[in-house]
Parts: C-alpha cells; sequence; structure tokens
C-alpha cells in the first residue's frame, strides 16, 4: 500500500512540475511577442537622407528578427552606436541585408521592397 500512495504521490508532484514548466514558457513567449519594438522606424540614411523602414511589416514577412538583428542588437540607436564606435562599415546594413534579400525575393517572382537606393531614402 505505501508503494502505490508513494507513486501516485510522485505521479502528481511530477504533472504540477510539468504544468508548471509549460506555464512559465508560455510565459516567456508572450513577453518576447510584446516586446518587437517600435512599429516603424527611421533608419539613419547619411548624406543621402533617413530610410522610413515599416519594422512591424518585415518582422511579419521575415518572422526572424536574426535576419537582420545578426548583424546589429535590437536596440534604438543600435545603428548610430555601431556607426560611431567605426564597427559598421557605410551601406553595411543597405547592401548586406535590404537591396540583398528585396533582390532575392524579386528573382524569386515574388512582391518585394524597393531595389534601388533612391526608392527609400527620403530628404
Amino acid at each position: 500500500m505505501k508503494t502505490k500512495t508513494l507513486f501516485v504521490f510522485f505521479f502528481t508532484i511530477t504533472l504540477i512540475a510539468a504544468a508548471f514548466a509549460v506555464a512559465v514558457e508560455e510565459n516567456k513567449d508572450a513577453a518576447k511577442e510584446e516586446n518587437k519594438g517600435a512599429a516603424k522606424i527611421e533608419i539613419p540614411g547619411g548624406y543621402k537622407g533617413k530610410v522610413p523602414f515599416n519594422h512591424e511589416m518585415h518582422q511579419t514577412q521575415l518572422k526572424d528578427c536574426n535576419a537582420c538583428h545578426d548583424l546589429f542588437p535590437k536596440a534604438p540607436g543600435a545603428i548610430d552606436d555601431l556607426k560611431a564606435k567605426k564597427t559598421l562599415k557605410k551601406k553595411q546594413v543597405m547592401n548586406k541585408l535590404c537591396i540583398k534579400c528585396h533582390k532575392a525575393e524579386k528573382k524569386a517572382g515574388n512582391k518585394t521592397g524597393p531595389t534601388t537606393c533612391s526608392k527609400c531614402h527620403v530628404k
């Protein structure tokens, strides 16, 4: 009888622990979803002018923040900070990320954003 009682006790504790772990993971996912940054951003564009950027639309399309944020951190002013530290080369974001991705999407026959500088930069 003691063995059966111990089994039921440990089984119950295991179920409670599993439920707790699932709840904690769901809360982490919800917190990540809530902090996605601004819906619209202005990217510093040098002498050609700033670049209005629909951050929310890109998040929806790409679904992987690291597609861009592998190059720079997820923080307001990150591009300016990296440029000031001289760790981000001129046109690195636009040429390595934006234009390259847009051209690949266009080549694949998908609707895409601009593929030339003047279509994004505004003075």
